[in-house]
């Protein structure tokens, strides 16, 4: 037996072997069956509510919300090439959902978790990124998704100044000059205007760009990335993004997880959103 042959022996194995595993979820349309298409199909698997066909399974069906069932989707539905993700922390997180005796099932409509999407402007004759939150708001017939906050970088830069300790004030006695020394503000300082402001002040950029839009400045291009905030299991965080790649670990998976408080979720919350 040649080198070569013995090569292409092994690897074909290992596809063989690769198949076998997943096979023992899916059966024998696993490719087709093992990627989850659309964000509503990875909240049927992770709640152990559609079959293996993608059949969705009801109230009153034995195998609605099976545990087993659940096991099974739930270790398909992370992304395998993350290394942060030790099997022991999956397990853990699996544990804690799947609980028989306190299962924590996601409700589509039940808040606490957001999209996060990366977008391309035209601004100033450049293409710029920028970021923007979405949350479902629940309405009188149905829900729909709303902007809730948004970063940009070239907004970000313009208030960049730390507005913690600044070096620039107005005089505590500037009311007895009737606030004439504004000017200070307006024109001398024009480049350090908020330092001027609130401790802690945090520009809202959602507002600066919806202005940007109405007035023209800021025009639209295209999306160009996708991805989802959870904080629905108590104690937990995962993000859900969408990998286009070959084999089996593929669609929409769990791209990130991890153990919080609700110190640290609060923390956390303010880095996704670009907060100091």
């Amino acid at each position: 037996m040649t080198k070569f042959s013995l090569l292409l022996g092994m690897i074909l194995l290992s596809w063989a072997a690769q198949a076998q595993g997943i096979g023992e979820y899916l059966g024998d349309e696993s490719v087709l069956y093992a990627e989850t298409k659309q964000i509503n199909q990875f909240f049927r698997r992770f709640n152990g509510e559609e079959d293996q066909e993608g059949n969705r399974y009801y109230k009153g069906n034995k195998n609605y919300q099976n545990p087993q069932l659940r096991e099974k989707y739930l270790k398909m539905l992370f992304d395998n090439q993350n290394p942060s993700m030790s099997n022991s922390l999956k397990t853990e997180f699996i544990s804690k959902v799947n609980s028989k005796s306190d299962p924590v099932i996601l409700d589509f409509h039940g808040g606490e978790w957001f999209a996060e999407v990366n977008a391309k402007f035209m601004y100033k004759g450049r293409e710029e990124n920028a970021i923007l939150f979405l949350r479902l708001q629940e309405e009188k017939v149905g829900s729909k998704w709303i902007f809730t906050n948004a970063y940009f970088a070239p907004f970000a830069k313009l208030f960049s100044s730390d507005t913690t300790g600044g070096v620039e004030f107005l005089h505590p006695m500037s009311h007895e000059l009737d606030f004439m020394n504004l000017r200070k503000v307006f024109q001398d300082n024009k480049a350090k205007v908020d330092q001027f402001t609130a401790r802690g002040y945090q520009p809202d950029f959602l507002s600066i760009m919806l202005y940007e839009i109405k007035n023209s400045n800021l025009k639209f291009k295209t999306v160009s990335n996708v991805k989802f905030h959870f904080f629905q299991v108590d104690g937990w965080y995962f993000q859900l993004s969408k990998f286009n790649r070959p084999g089996y670990n593929r669609g929409w998976l769990i791209s990130d997880l991890v153990k919080v408080s609700p110190k640290e979720r609060e923390l956390l919350t303010k880095y996704i959103y670009y907060e100091k």
